[in-house]
Parts: structure tokens; C-alpha cells; sequence
């Protein structure tokens, strides 16, 4: 191939095409550096991924690294030999040897392969969307990859998995499915229990948003699955559009079922204690996905051990109904709103007004507190002007972004937009999710399909979801009494799913209280408040905590997480 060095991309495109027409040529840019093939027409006998096969025991494929200042090399994959073609000006590139470079995971597909980003690349390399911010190896590994959950209508579930940085071999590992219902795994492992955080302060308009690395992370302690759930949440698709047709116990199957298929692929973690977790709109999710894994584990595959809640919708009645005393026992109301409205719509603050006196006392509570953030009352309610498509005008600090059916790519978060990023406001990073995820290079180093998914967002309306339950309180006392433990808390500033509430649908169950009312501690300092009931079930709340209690509290909710799955088991 010698006769190619000096020649333009094209011109080499044409001479290796002229000689080999069923070539693949692959970029592999300096961001991503990671060359990728799959050909099975050509996979024979002792073929390995190095030549763009795949047999029973895959090898990691080498790697292309510019030399010279050049941006990006070019590898042709063939059967027997691969060509490196330089650009941008480069004299030559070098091919570098699996061991020394950043390997890859293998996914369950053969020709899925999702980077780890471990060894020294990411400091080397401060181009990459990991780079800037990293001093560095991360310290923990991370794995991509999709799992096959329904073969007639092609459902691939996208999973992030990051291995505990103390025992993987032992430590828990925990499913965590995020809130929404929609919302990507990106959103717990950037601002709710993940290792990874964006540089809101950092951030400079125009650039790529930088990564930092963030200690205070549930995977310090336990094994982590960040799960796009339920399909079309994330980079989960479905081939055909049927496939998207899915309910809320669909789902849990569908996750049953991924797990499954995910430990033939991962048979070192099958033993480790199995929690299924998540919060917000997981309070219907997770016991749901709990019980289904409870009712389809005859042979004990699934070692599952429990599962945790977090402000977590449980029971309509209780949940919405906590609201009213919470905004009066937090000073947000007064006595007066508070005892003409219980007066007025005669105790019932849930059902819709009967009366003009009920609507117009209700009315007068939601006008004393429309200025205040319902995820965290002692944090900013921010106004971003910048999500334009998105509704109300006034948008909370929350992640209900709603994507319009015209949206094309990159037309809602323009690039050359100008948008303020007050730190202070948690939509800020929200916000940069978006630029982050929707990058074409940061795609293709998370391994995602060209053409699955079009433009990402962080929290999408998932139209085609039917929600065919409405009350976990059934489940949640299905799965204890059958000796599951059972982890529910709640920061206590949150407005949306109250402490209040969530004590109220606990008392339904009617279990007695094995060790009452007290603090539980981290640093030495009460971080929140726990009761623990019969049947296992641990109630906690976490001081200061806001809607997603580990994005306000992380450290203590990581001290709550590291207690409570201990041997000991309690907070």
C-alpha cells in the first residue's frame, strides 16, 4: 500500500476500490479512535475481529493512531491484512496493539463492539468528549453495548455498565432504571448516582461540554446497569415501529429478559446480590420489573435479593394528597390556605373541585406557591429559554423535555445558540446532555447504530407507552412478604412525591414497625430518618434531599446505599 501514501482520501478510496471492490473502508477520528467492522460473508475458519470476524473467543481489534498532527487515519479492513491510509496531511500512521491501547467489551451481538474507557486514553487525549476534564485513567470501566428483548418486532434495550471500583466480584449489582417514564440510563449516571458529571461552570459556548470524574458514586460500592428503558427511551429502538407498542408490565418482561440474556454474556456477575433500582416515575417501574423477575425465576438464575425506590410513584391518592400538608408544614402555605382549603372541597384536595369554593381555595394555594422549584423548594426555579420547543414556557427544573414530531437533528440545541447556563440551575447540565449525546462522534464511541435512533433527548414523552398500572402498593407488599428486601426513601424537599405521601401509602400495608423513628448518619452527621417495618422493608428519608435525593445529597445517599446493602442491612 505504499503507493497510496501522499494520495487524498478519495483518490486512496479509489485505488483500494479499483483493487478490491467489496472493501470496507472505516474512519477512525481522533475523538473516537476506535475502528469498528463487521463481515460475517467473509468470517471463515480461524478469521478474528482483527480482519472484521468474530469466532467463539473474540480477539480485540487493533488500533489506528495519527501520527504527524493528523486528525484522523484510515483502515481498510480485508481478509488477510489491514491498510492504513493517513490524512490530513500525515506521513504515515501506526497501528497500535490491543493490549497497549483502550480495549473494547464484547457486546452480545458479534458485531457490537462498545468501548471501555480505561487505560491511559482518555488523558492522552484531551480532543475526546472524556478527555478535557480527566487527569488521568478513569478508574472505573465502562461498558456499552444492546441486548435483544423481542425477536418478532427487533426491541434492543441500550445498557451503560460500570463495574464497582471496589469488589466487582462481590459487590451488589444494581439494575437502575431511570424515571419519566423515558429517561435515558444518561441521566442517573450523569446527575443522579453515576461516576460522571458535566462541567456546567466549565462550559464554554460553542465547544463540547466536558466530563468530570465524580466520587461521591453509587459504583464506588456496587455494580451498576444504567438501562434505556422502556424502548424508545435513550438509544433503545425497536427495528419495526410495532415494536414500540409496549405497556408498563411489557417492560418489566422485557427487562427480565435482558438481564437474562445479559448474564449469558456477563456469567461472573450471575452470583453477585441482584437490586432492581430507580426513582420518580420507577416507583410504578421497578416493583413492577421486581415482581416479574420474582414470578419467572423457578431455577434461581436471577439472584435477586430486593429492590429500592426513590421519591418514587406508588399510589395516586397518597402521593398527590401529601402535597397539601408537606406545603403547609414546610411554611409554604399558611394556616389559613391550608384550613379554608380542607374546609372548602370537605378533606378531599386530590379529586377535582365539586364546589366554586373548592376550585378557588386550590387555585389560591397554587398561586402562593407557582414561583416555587417543586423538585427541590429550596433551589432556584429556573426559567430556560432555551429548550424553545419545549411546553409549558416556564420550565421547571425538570427533565420533561418534549420532543416535536418535524424535530431534525440538532435543530432544537443549535450549536451557535447562545443560551446562558446559570450553574445554579440543575437544567443547565440537562441541557448539555443533549449537545453531549446527540454528537455524531460520541456515538460512534458509544457503539450506537447508525440510523436506530434520530435525535436523543434526555427525557422524551413516550407516546406509544401504555400505562396499564397505576398502584404498586399490591406489588410492593407481594415482593416483601415473600421475603424480598425493600429500600423506599425520599428527600425530604421534594414536592413532587412527598415524604408525606410515601409514609401515608406505607401505613396502608399495615406491617408493624420493627425498629422505630431515628436518624440514620453519614460523616458523623444525621443525613435523614429511618423507620423499618416487618417483611423487610426499609423506610429512609434523606435531609435535604431534593426529587432525585443522590443528584442534592449524593455523598449521603451513597453512605445510605454502601449501609444498606451490607451484610448488616441497615441504615
Amino acid at each position: 500500500m505504499a503507493e497510496l501514501v501522499g494520495k487524498s482520501v478519495q483518490e486512496a478510496k479509489r485505488v483500494i476500490l479499483k483493487d478490491k471492490p467489496k472493501a470496507k473502508i472505516v474512519v477512525v477520528s481522533a475523538r473516537s479512535m476506535v475502528t469498528k467492522d463487521y463481515r460475517p460473508d467473509r468470517c471463515r475458519g480461524t478469521d478474528t475481529m482483527a480482519s472484521g470476524c468474530a469466532d467463539s473467543s473474540p480477539m480485540l481489534p487493533p488500533y489506528i493512531l495519527p501520527e504527524d498532527g493528523a486528525a484522523s487515519c484510515y483502515k481498510e479492513f480485508v481478509l488477510d491484512a489491514a491498510a492504513v491510509l493517513p490524512e490530513d496531511g500525515a506521513t504515515r500512521c501506526k497501528l497500535m496493539e490491543a493490549a497497549s491501547w483502550m480495549p473494547l467489551s464484547y457486546s452480545r451481538k458479534a458485531q457490537d463492539w462498545a468501548p471501555r474507557f480505561l487505560g491511559p486514553w482518555a488523558a492522552a487525549h484531551p480532543a475526546h468528549p472524556l478527555g478535557p476534564a480527566l487527569d488521568g485513567p478513569l478508574p472505573f470501566s465502562l461498558e456499552t453495548g444492546y441486548v435483544e428483548v423481542e425477536e418478532t418486532h427487533g426491541v434492543e434495550l441500550f445498557y451503560y455498565f460500570i463495574e464497582s471500583e471496589r469488589n466487582p466480584q462481590e459487590d451488589p449489582l444494581i439494575l437502575w432504571i431511570s424515571g419519566g417514564p423515558g429517561c435515558s440510563g444518561l441521566n442517573a449516571l450523569f446527575f443522579d448516582i453515576g461516576p460522571l458529571k458535566l462541567d456546567v461552570a466549565g462550559y464554554t459556548e460553542g465547544l463540547f461540554p466536558r466530563l468530570f470524574y465524580f466520587e461521591a458514586s453509587w459504583t464506588k460500592v456496587s455494580n451498576v446497569i444504567f438501562l434505556d428503558a422502556p424502548v424508545g427511551t435513550g438509544f433503545s429502538y425497536a427495528r419495526e415501529a410495532q415494536g414500540l407498542n409496549v405497556s408498563i408490565t411489557g417492560t418489566g418482561r422485557q427487562v427480565r429478559i435482558f438481564l437474562e440474556r445479559w448474564f449469558v454474556q456477563h456469567p461472573e456477575f450471575a452470583s453477585n446480590p441482584l437490586y432492581i433500582g430507580g426513582d420518580s416515575y420507577s416507583g410504578i417501574t421497578v416493583p413492577v420489573t421486581a415482581l416479574e423477575m420474582a414470578n419467572h425465576n423457578p431455577n434461581g438464575e436471577l439472584n435477586l435479593k430486593g429492590y429500592m425506590v426513590g421519591n418514587g410513584l406508588t399510589d395516586k391518592n397518597c402521593d398527590d394528597g401529601g402535597r397539601f400538608p408537606f406545603m403547609h408544614g414546610m411554611g409554604l402555605i399558611s394556616d389559613e390556605l391550608y384550613e379554608g382549603a380542607l374546609d372548602s372541597c370537605v378533606g378531599d384536595l386530590v379529586s377535582t373541585p365539586k364546589t366554586t369554593e373548592c376550585a378557588q381555595a386550590l387555585q389560591a394555594i397554587s398561586e402562593a406557591t407557582s414561583d416555587i422549584n417543586p423538585m427541590h423548594i429550596l433551589e432556584p426555579l429556573c426559567e430556560v429559554e432555551y429548550l424553545q420547543h419545549s411546553t409549558p414556557n416556564r420550565i421547571f427544573a425538570t427533565r420533561l423535555l418534549v420532543q416535536e414530531e418535524n424535530d431534525e437533528p440538532g435543530s432544537i440545541f443549535p450549536r451557535t445558540a447562545s443560551p446562558s447556563l446559570p450553574v445554579d440551575c440543575r437544567a443547565s447540565g440537562y441541557y448539555l446532555s443533549d449537545i453531549w449525546a446527540n454528537d455524531a462522534e460520541v456515538r460512534e464511541m458509544l457503539g450506537i447504530r447508525e440510523g436506530s435512533v434520530g435525535i436523543w433527548r434526555l427525557c422524551p414523552t413516550l407516546l406509544h407507552l401504555r400505562m396499564d398500572v397505576h398502584n404498586t402498593v399490591p406489588y410492593h407488599r407481594n415482593l416483601t412478604q415473600r421475603g424480598y428486601r425493600a429500600l423506599v426513601y425520599n428527600g425530604d424537599h421534594d414536592l413532587v412525591i412527598t415524604f408525606v405521601g410515601t409514609q401515608a401509602w406505607i401505613r396502608t400495608l399495615g406491617y408493624p414497625v420493627v425498629a422505630p423513628w431515628r436518624p440514620w448518619y453519614s460523616n458523623r452527621q444525621p443525613a435523614g430518618f429511618t423507620t423499618e417495618y416487618a417483611y423487610n422493608l426499609t423506610y429512609a428519608t434523606v435531609k435535604g434531599g431534593g426529587h432525585m435525593a443522590p443528584e442534592s445529597r449524593p455523598k449521603e445517599c451513597l453512605h445510605m446505599i454502601e449501609k444498606w446493602t451490607s451484610p448488616a442491612g441497615r441504615l
